[in-house]
């Protein structure tokens, strides 16, 4: 079975290289950009603006290949790619958590992005405090990471070489 996807638009951000960008939109805070939605798919923001954030699915488009044993770039040990958020995965899907500041027409304004600038959108889905946050009782590998996660940014470990 294949499936194929059509991009909903194109995701815009200060991020042209991949290198130096924050690791997560929760370590983006204030970095602004926007998604150009392709017209067709205008009707589909009806309501969209009574949220606060949304849940962005895209293509990881310049991550080529794929390893099933990836070093993150929070840690220094190698881990499966399913129990990371490595870019360089079977189906090279990635996920964010922005915020939404603006729709005008086609046009999405977003905050606290972390998404190479040029990126094809797949999905756009409300976020919901009540669904999406949920305790855990484990954190694997990551919860030795300790503090200035922040700090973090990528280097360019799952680019082509």
């Amino acid at each position: 079975m294949r499936a194929n996807f059509k991009p909903i638009g194109i995701i815009h951000s200060p991020h042209h290289s991949v290198e130096g960008m924050p690791i997560q939109a929760r370590f983006a805070k204030g970095v602004k950009g926007s998604i150009e939605l392709r017209e067709e798919f205008i009707p589909g923001l009806v309501d969209l603006d009574g949220f606060s954030h949304l849940i962005l699915i895209y293509w990881f488009h310049k991550s080529q290949g794929y390893n099933l044993e990836v070093t993150p770039f929070l840690d220094n040990k190698s881990h499966g790619v399913f129990s990371t958020r490595a870019p360089k995965r079977p189906n090279s899907i990635g996920i964010s958590v922005v915020k939404l500041l603006n729709i005008d027409n086609h046009v999405l304004e977003i905050e606290n992005v972390d998404i190479l600038s040029g990126t094809p959108l797949l999905d756009i889905k409300p976020y919901i405090r009540e669904f999406d946050v949920h305790e855990t009782e484990k954190e694997g590998w990551f919860s030795a990471q300790g503090n200035n996660l922040q700090d973090k940014k990528s280097d360019g470990r799952f680019c082509k070489k």
